[in-house]
């Protein structure tokens, strides 16, 4: 019996939300859906939550991103982060800033009746 070459398996991709940063190389990736009612005929969101592993920790909450289906990494992680598709822009300006303008500085109290 020879042996065939191992073909590539096509594995599930997801597209969601970072909603959460949980721990270090995990995020929480909401992915939502839109369904039909089978009675109604009324499109509803269903939405669920993947714990997917960030190897580089670079992604922040508020992005959206592409996960792919992968073997157990632990007892919640199923799947890993193939490609970040959006960061808002919120996101994009604080990175470009330095720390010391980032933090506002203190202000003094003031006194009542002035």
């Amino acid at each position: 019996m020879p042996d065939k070459p191992a073909v590539p398996r096509r594995r599930n991709t997801k597209v969601g939300q970072v909603v959460k940063r949980s721990g270090n190389k995990t995020i929480v990736v909401e992915v939502t859906r839109r369904v039909q009612d089978t009675l109604y005929k009324r499109f509803t969101n269903r939405s669920k939550k993947f714990h997917a592993h960030d190897e580089q920790n670079q992604c922040q909450v508020g992005d959206r991103v592409r996960i792919v289906e992968t073997r157990p990494l632990s007892r919640l992680k199923r799947w890993r982060l193939e490609q970040i598709l959006h960061r808002p822009a919120v996101l994009i300006a604080e990175e470009q800033q330095p720390e010391s303008l980032s933090t506002p500085a203190p202000s003094s109290p003031q006194e009542p009746g002035s």
